[in-house]
This record gives C-alpha cells, structure tokens and sequence, in this order.
C-alpha cells in the first residue's frame, strides 16, 4: 500500500498523512494517532528515499560543539542530547554531532549546510554577540537557539530566565544573613553565564548588599576551575560566608575545595550551584542547594519540537520559549556560623 491508498482510506489528503507520519506538530495528537495506527494496521512502510527527495530534505538535525568548551562530560548536555534523539527519532530524523573549534564553527556550519548534510541546527551556548547566529539568519538556514543572545527577536528560541535564578539565590542567602556572597561564573561572552551575573549583581544592588570586586571571580566550566577558583576566596584575609556558582561542573570543584579546607558546608560555608552537583560527582556527602531547572530531557525534548515549527514555517515569535528556574533547597547553606 502507497501513501496516497493509505490517505484514501482514512479519508484524508495525502499531505496530511505524510505529515502525521513525520511527526509535524500543526497536526492534532488525535489525527496523529490515528493515522500511525492504520499504517501499523495495514503494514505501510513509507519509502524513506522518496521522502526525503520529495521534500528536498536529508532528515537530520545537526548540532556543532565547540571543542573544549567543557561540556561534553556534562550530564545536562548529554540528557539534553537524548531528549532531542529521542523526539527527532519519532519523526524518523537524525541528530548529527559535529565539533569543531570556536574560530572554525563559522566554517563548519557552511560545511554542512553547502553538504546538504542537515535540514537545520540546533546552536546551543550562544554569546551575546554570536556570528553563528549571524551567519545562519543571513543565508535563511533553520535554527533553534538553546539561549539567546544580546538581540532576541528575530530567530526561534529557548532559554531559562537566567537572572532570576541568580537573583532567587542572592535572596535566599540574604534571608540567611549573608552579606559577602561570592559569585563565581563562565565566560561572561557566554549569553546565559552573563545574564546570570547581572542577575546576581541587580539582586545585590536591590538588598542593598556590597559587591566585592575581589569576591567575583571567573572560574569556567571545569572542576579544576572551580577548586582554583574557590582556593583564590579562601586565601583572601576577608573571604565569603557564601559562595554562588553559576554552572554545576564548576560547583563540583568549588564544594570539593571547601570540604579539603576542612568546612562544615552549610554552617561555615553557604553554597548555591547552579543545576547542583551531578549525581555521578565524586562528592557525595552534602546535598547542595541548587538553582534547579527542569530536566534537560525536557529541554531537550522542548527543543526539537520548537525546530518542528521552524521547520514547519511558523512565525519565530511563536517559538521563544522562557521557563523559570527554583530554588531546591538542599543543607549546604543556612544562617552564618557564630563559630
């Protein structure tokens, strides 16, 4: 049986049941469904080449990662990945992983693109000013945007709102008694790391807290970072009585640093990670407060639907999505320690 014996049976045209089939989102669940069970029913297996010829498309979605940028070890990433692998494949679409390095992305998205290799992008870890970004909105290539950057409007995107939970932090500990709070971050290039900050420092500036220059310090992505980062505040004469770490890799080695200090977490030092510790850290003895956000399956998932409307032809402007982190309170911070 072909797609248009098929349609004819269900009474539908064959447009709409070829995009049932490949998992378009302007077609109801209901209609979905139904089509999906009549193929099983009659054994329809659509002619995968022809497909893809007739929609002068290759089925496959790609994502360039930017060598050493520090998380490919990351759980969230790679959950990240698996929820878009995971909804791309119900649409009989792959997911493509190239790397590359920064100064060569530029050239390795023309690669792809003039390869006819993908039908579209995903660009995660955008910066605030992004030239992948510009270049694929100046050739008309389809793209979602994991974050934004410094000029939103124009492009389908998902991001977190970043400054809140910065400043959802700085409340916290403040309500704690806290007036030194560290604030440790990734290149501040990176749109979220910088949105993050300036969350931290307008929540500082509202409570009427002192901004230590000497209390701000750049510590990447890594673990390493992170210990030397937070070896730095613990050599200061007047270090914090609370620490606020902008992404939880870096978190990892920040609580690993304090506890080889010999620090009681959560009584002589306040910690706040973003996302947390991963589960698979090394440092398991303290449940961290965490900035949480949903899982990155989810997002993963949140992702690859929005690249369905790209693709689709929606107007961007339906496709910018913004959820709010929480607090998940944990027992590494509380009130300061008289002692």
């Amino acid at each position: 049986m072909d797609l248009k014996q098929l349609s004819a049976r269900l009474g539908l045209s064959p447009t709409t049941v070829s995009r049932a089939l490949n998992g378009y989102p302007e077609v109801s669940e209901r209609t979905r469904e139904r089509v999906i069970e009549a193929a099983k029913e009659v054994g329809y297996e659509p002619n995968v080449t022809a497909r893809r010829l007739a929609r002068g498309a290759v089925d496959a979605i790609g994502i360039v990662h930017p060598t050493g940028a520090g998380h490919l070890d990351d759980p969230r990433f790679l959950e990240v990945v698996n929820g878009l692998t995971e909804r791309f494949s119900k649409a009989g679409i792959d997911l493509l992983i190239a790397s590359a390095r920064q100064k060569e992305e530029v050239a390795t998205y023309k690669r792809l693109l003039q390869g006819r290799r993908v039908d579209g992008f995903i660009v995660h870890h955008t910066r605030r000013v992004d030239p992948r970004l510009d270049y694929l909105l100046e050739c008309g290539a389809p793209f979602v945007a994991y974050g934004r950057t410094d000029t939103p409007d124009s492009y389908a995107w998902f991001d977190f709102d970043n400054a809140l939970g910065s400043s959802l932090a700085v409340r916290r500990l403040q309500g704690f008694g806290h007036r030194r709070i560290a604030y440790m971050h990734a290149p501040l290039e990176l749109h979220f790391a910088y949105q993050r900050y300036q969350g931290y420092l307008d929540a500082m500036h509202a409570a009427g807290l002192p901004v230590d220059p000497g209390l701000v310090v750049p510590a990447g992505f890594g673990r390493r970072g992170g210990y030397e980062a937070m070896k730095k505040l613990l050599d200061r004469a007047e270090g914090p009585t609370a620490v606020i770490v902008d992404n939880n890799l870096c978190g990892v080695g920040v609580l690993r640093c304090a506890l080889d200090a010999g620090l009681e977490i959560g009584r002589q030092l306040s910690l706040i990670v973003y996302d947390g510790v991963p589960v698979d850290s090394v440092v398991t003895s303290v449940q961290v407060t965490s900035i949480e956000q949903p899982t990155s399956y989810d997002v993963g998932v949140q992702l690859a639907e929005l690249m369905f409307g790209v693709l689709a032809g929606q107007p961007v402007q339906e496709l910018q999505t913004l959820w709010s982190p929480r607090i998940a309170a944990g027992s590494s911070d509380g009130p300061i320690s008289e002692h």
